[in-house]
């Protein structure tokens, strides 16, 4: 299919030797008329209703490209037979044009090399001796100038328009992918707004209903531990409420989120007479992100709790290290260390897909059953969790799709080890 752009070209070339031909007739008298010039008007009309005006009436639009390449060939040849003025000989540079066109580089050469052979052909048949007569000579140079700029001309429009749809079909896959990443975008806010839920309303209604029933059993028994029970839910979901405020005033940013000041009320919060929780924080939080902040924070509420709820643990120590290349929380704990053949829990299963997002990396250690535990006193049973995340500044907390890639496979991969190896909490 022929370029729109440079349909103009031909039409015009078609009047100019039309109104050449009308010109040389009339100051030529005797010369170019009569039967000559009807046929030469009439040719050059019917190449002019060939590019008639509009996409769809166009028969140029139509037609295959052979048969309108020989139809143009055909009205030339007849034009230039019946023409007295000889200006009909530019008709013939828009045979490698609109061979280029239409069929491509190669051809259009072909027909160039043809169109210039004719050329010296006809003069040799028509003007012995051309050569030496600087008019022909002129003519075959001016000729052959308009051919390379013909050529030069449809090569130009040939790639402006391969340029063009490869820019549409472009468009068209940035189109697809804007509408993935939205897709994806959607599916991780959701994955991220229900990790959130598990690990902050999760833990505190449980533990408020834990807590109730716990009221519940000793009403009649122990009204006094009844009575601190129903304290201890209160708190859990005021605390709950707390932290629903605080993560809405983040998001906000009303209220830039701390993480040291976080886990001095986690401890605070989840120490008591039964389980004695200790902090200990190295280095700055400036240095590191946001998203890496609250991770962390969410890992030694994961932790903390599974060493109350699940070790059944009297001593936990949680410590912090902001200083180098990574941030590093270790929790321990003195509990019963991991069951057997157990499994991860989701809690476990989304803390290491949020720290494998980051870069970084959730390692699991513990004695199985209370027997070879890691408690620093050397008693048997109990857990390390160790959450290493590598600093990364405020400003760059975006994750690309490199990021998410490794991601997955951080997460697939401790998955299998944990299947491996047997162990889990959370």
């Amino acid at each position: 299919m022929e370029q729109r752009a440079v349909r103009w070209i031909p039409p015009v070339l078609y009047t100019v030797v039309l109104a050449g031909g009308f010109y040389h007739a009339a100051v030529a008298a005797g010369e170019f008329g009569g039967a000559r010039l009807t046929v030469f008007a009439a040719g050059l009309l019917a190449l002019l209703a060939l590019e008639a005006p509009g996409p769809d009436s166009a028969p140029a639009a139509r037609l295959p490209a052979e048969p309108l390449l020989a139809a143009r060939v055909a009205l030339f040849a007849v034009v230039a037979v019946v023409d007295g003025s000889g200006v009909s000989r530019a008709l013939f540079v828009l045979v490698p044009f609109t061979a280029y066109l239409a069929f491509g580089r190669w051809v259009a050469l072909v027909c160039a090399a043809g169109s210039v052979g004719l050329l010296l052909v006809g003069l040799t048949v028509l003007a012995p001796g051309w050569w030496v007569r600087p008019v022909y000579v002129s003519d075959v140079l001016v000729f052959g100038l308009a051919l390379a700029l013909v050529l030069s001309v449809a090569g130009s429009a040939v790639r402006e328009q391969e340029t063009r749809v490869r820019l549409e079909e472009s468009r068209e896959r940035l189109a697809r992918y804007a509408e993935r990443v939205a897709e994806l975008s959607a599916a991780e806010e959701r994955s991220r707004a229900a990790g959130e839920i598990h690990d902050s309303l999760g833990h505190r209604l449980t533990a408020a209903g834990v807590q109730l029933e716990k009221a519940e059993a000793f009403r009649v028994l122990d009204q006094e531990v009844s009575a601190r029970a129903l304290a201890d839910a209160r708190r859990s979901v005021g605390r709950a409420l707390e932290e629903v405020r605080e993560s809405v005033g983040v998001l906000r940013g009303a209220r830039p989120f701390s993480l040291v000041r976080s886990l001095a009320e986690l401890v605070r919060y989840l120490g008591d007479d039964r389980l004695a929780v200790e902090l200990t924080v190295t280095g700055e939080e400036s240095g590191h992100d946001a998203g890496t902040l609250t991770t962390l924070y969410r890992a030694a509420q994961e932790a903390i709790t599974n060493a109350r709820r699940r070790g059944r643990a009297t001593r936990v120590e949680v410590r912090l290290v902001l200083d180098g290349p990574a941030a590093r929380l270790t929790v321990t704990d003195n509990g019963r260390g991991i069951a057997r053949g157990s499994e991860p829990g989701h809690g476990i299963r989304g803390l290491r897909e949020r720290v494998a997002l980051l870069g970084g990396r959730v390692d699991i250690r513990g004695g199985v059953d209370g027997v070879g535990g890691v408690d620093d006193a050397g008693e048997p049973g109990g857990v390390a969790v160790t959450v290493t995340v590598p600093r990364r500044s405020p400003a760059g907390a975006g994750a690309g799709a490199d990021v998410t890639t490794t991601a997955a496979t951080a997460a697939a991969a401790a998955t299998r080890a944990d299947r491996a190896t047997g162990r889990v909490t959370g």
